[in-house]
């Protein structure tokens, strides 16, 4: 089953639905802020469904993503982020990109 945005809001995917009061677990592809995680939560619960825990493959925020279910990853990482005027001499001549796949408009 699967969520995706309409108007920036997650919902059931066109053709899925929750039989009653079901247990789930909600998996990700990669948690950076755990943003979305939240907000994928919040819409299975507005479905009716219950999210019991969390799993992702990937974790970039190294554990320290509060999404309010217990998660669980295959591999856990900081990534470190420095503000615009504030990048390390050693990586100033590397392009900046702002990765992410929200792309909200």
């Amino acid at each position: 089953m699967f969520l995706e945005r309409v108007d920036g809001t997650f919902t059931l995917r066109r053709g899925f639905h929750l039989d009653d009061t079901p247990n789930v677990v909600m998996i990700e592809d990669i948690v950076t802020t755990g943003l979305s995680s939240r907000e994928a939560i919040a819409a299975i619960a507005a479905h009716g469904g219950n999210v019991v825990g969390a799993g992702c493959l990937i974790d970039r925020a190294g554990g320290a993503a509060d999404i309010g279910v217990t998660l669980s990853s295959l591999a856990a990482i900081t990534v470190e982020s420095f503000e615009a005027d504030n990048v390390p001499a050693d990586l100033t001549d590397i392009p900046a990109v702002k990765p992410g796949s929200r792309g909200l408009k």
